[in-house]
């Protein structure tokens, strides 16, 4: 069969203005990379189209034209919930040209709604519910709808969702993903900027779901189990990005990269033994990364380790991320820093709960800890995730897909009162953390390394700039009360 998987493109960070997410920060979307290696190695043909990556053309009929010029026979979407109705745009745009092509759409939003979307939205033929490679496998070669697991499909005319499907239980029996047939890769994808010394850069996940259960996080898909890649399996899938695509940096965004010590720790004394002349970073929780693990890490390439600390209000902790304490955050980080590593801390804003008071302790928190880089998201509110059954009594809600991207606040908690002072209290504290003399000694420190970021900084100058002045706080509130 012909096969096209797509990633679509969702909306723009700020209506009217260029997208310069993009630009800043444009990831492989790998979870479609693995289906299509799975596919091609199950006899199918597969292309992938990703309309954000760096040779898509702009708008929907565009895109459309372009997947339609593969002829396929089934076009698979996988969608997050900003991105979704981009996606639904272009399927009716293939249906009304090439009706007899089938439709299939997965991803976390899709996996968390499930089939009443097919009684939404008539274009789609199926729903893929959880992970994606088995399912659509299965239907690729012409299973019936009812004998596939984990598939949502219409029986007559209404949605039906069959039975879970069960987790693959062997990730090292995946091929690596196919990262060869997405146009302009790996130079066209851009790890996060000042978060890598050497280029080109790329990404990997060594590791599906997450024991915890935090308030905001959408498991639709993973569910709570840990499941991974062998240290084996990960050094060859470096290896092969290091000798395919010339990569040097390797971002993993694993949840818990360090959860099973020992699989880090044989993965560090391979990359030890045997350099690949290449840095990665990664993410660790609180209370999974001790002295003699951050060592290891330093010595087999690491250079920067994220933490997620999302607030600095410990009350706001208990609810949302519980079991993570303040006094164990600031002992990570100075650990991560005395091992060599950068520290990078991970927040988010706007959690149901937070205050004008919680902000201003988050921000001063912030800067107490000393961090190398930090990561503000905008709470969104999941319809996946647990806080999604109380979150409409906690505050107002905005419950536009396009929007529900961590990158817009569309819940505004009623302690807070409105939208403005809530964006307002936002770009406040960035701008406070990147004036800060400390952050700005670290970063002078460190201005050779930042070199290729700051010369991709001047080859997109004007849209940095326009992206910057957005964060410009109001002269009233200038300081958080």
């Amino acid at each position: 069969m012909r096969i096209v998987l797509v990633h679509p493109a969702g909306s723009n960070w700020l209506a009217g203005r260029k997208d310069m997410t993009t630009t800043a920060n444009r990831m492989a979307p790998l979870g479609l990379l693995s289906i299509a290696a799975f596919l091609e190695r199950e006899g199918h043909a597969v292309a992938v189209h990703d309309c954000m990556g760096p040779a898509a053309p702009v708008g929907i009929d565009a895109n459309v034209a372009q997947v339609l010029a593969h002829d396929p026979d089934l076009v698979g979407f996988s969608a997050t919930t900003s991105g979704f109705l981009d996606g639904y745009d272009m399927a009716r745009g293939i249906k009304a040209r090439r009706p007899s092509v089938g439709i299939v759409f997965g991803g976390v939003h899709v996996s968390a709604l499930g089939a009443p979307l097919l009684d939404q939205f008539p274009h789609i033929d199926h729903l893929c519910l959880g992970e994606g490679e088995r399912t659509l496998a299965e239907l690729a070669a012409g299973s019936a709808p009812a004998a596939i697991d984990g598939l949502a499909w219409r029986e007559g005319g209404r949605g039906v969702q069959n039975k879970a499907r069960a987790h693959l239980p062997e990730l090292d029996d995946l091929p690596f993903p196919a990262y060869e047939k997405l146009a302009g890769f790996p130079k066209g994808y851009h790890l996060p900027l000042f978060s890598y010394i050497q280029t080109p850069g790329a990404t990997m996940v060594t590791s599906r779901g997450c024991p915890y259960r935090c308030s905001y996080c959408d498991r639709s898909v993973f569910k709570q189990g840990f499941r991974y890649n062998s240290a084996a399996y990960i050094y060859a899938h470096m290896k092969y990005l290091r000798d395919r695509f010339g990569v040097r940096h390797i971002n993993i965004y694993d949840d818990l990269f360090t959860l099973n010590r020992e699989r880090i720790e044989t993965l560090c004394t391979l990359l030890t033994a045997k350099p690949l002349g290449l840095h990665f970073n990664c993410a660790v929780r609180v209370g999974h990364a001790d002295d003699n693990l951050l060592r290891m890490l330093k010595a087999a390439g690491c250079l920067m380790v994220s933490l997620g600390i999302e607030s600095g209000d410990p009350d706001l902790l208990e609810v949302h991320k519980p079991g993570v304490y303040l006094d164990d955050v600031r002992d990570t980080v100075r650990r991560i820093q005395a091992a060599g590593l950068r520290a990078k801390g991970l927040f988010m804003m706007g959690l149901p709960g937070e205050t004008v008071a919680s902000i201003r302790k988050t921000s001063d928190f912030v800067l107490s800890l000393g961090l190398d880089d930090m990561n503000m998201a905008k709470f969104t509110p999941f319809h996946g995730a647990p806080v999604w059954r109380s979150i409409f009594a906690q505050g107002t809600v905005n419950e536009d897909w396009r929007l529900m991207n961590c990158l817009n606040f569309v819940f505004v908690p009623r302690q807070i009162g409105s939208l403005e002072r809530l964006d307002q209290l936002y770009n406040t504290h960035v701008k406070r953390f990147y004036s800060d003399p400390g952050w700005r000694r670290r970063f002078r420190r460190r201005i050779w390394e930042h070199r290729r970021s700051l010369w991709f900084m001047v080859r997109h100058l004007p849209g940095f700039l326009s992206a910057m002045r957005s964060f410009e706080p109001a002269r009233e509130t200038a300081e958080p009360r």
